[in-house]
């Protein structure tokens, strides 16, 4: 079983940028699905940016051009770099993991707790 753990969220202004951390233990080898997420009251829990098996990488529309998701060569953590943040992007995030490949028709089983990201005009 995967273990996650997520940091650094915090209430920032329009314009401004967070960059998130998800500490990962549990991979047996490189090479692993990555994810963050994000879930706001009312609404349903939506992917923001993955890495895939093979190290494809993909981002939601919503946050293509400002998000940035990276990790380190160990995969023993991984990071979600925000920028230009604007108030819809305010939620809850959470990462997520996989070993190997990424989920398309099941949930994710491995998630961390979530940090909340507040952003304000």
């Amino acid at each position: 079983q995967l273990q996650l753990a997520e940091s650094g969220g915090g209430a920032v202004q329009v314009g401004e940028s967070l960059t998130l951390s998800c500490a990962v233990s549990g991979f047996t080898s490189t090479d692993n699905c990555m994810a963050w997420f994000r879930q706001t009251i009312g609404k349903e829990r939506e992917e923001v940016a993955r890495f895939d098996y093979g190290n494809s990488i993909r981002y939601a529309d919503s946050v293509k051009g400002r998000f940035t998701i990276s990790k380190d060569r160990a995969e023993k953590n991984f990071w979600l770099q925000m920028r230009d943040l604007k108030v819809e992007d305010t939620g809850t995030y959470y990462c997520a993991a996989e070993r190997f490949w990424c989920p398309d028709k099941r949930p994710f089983q491995n998630w961390g707790q979530g940090t909340q990201v507040t952003v304000s005009s």
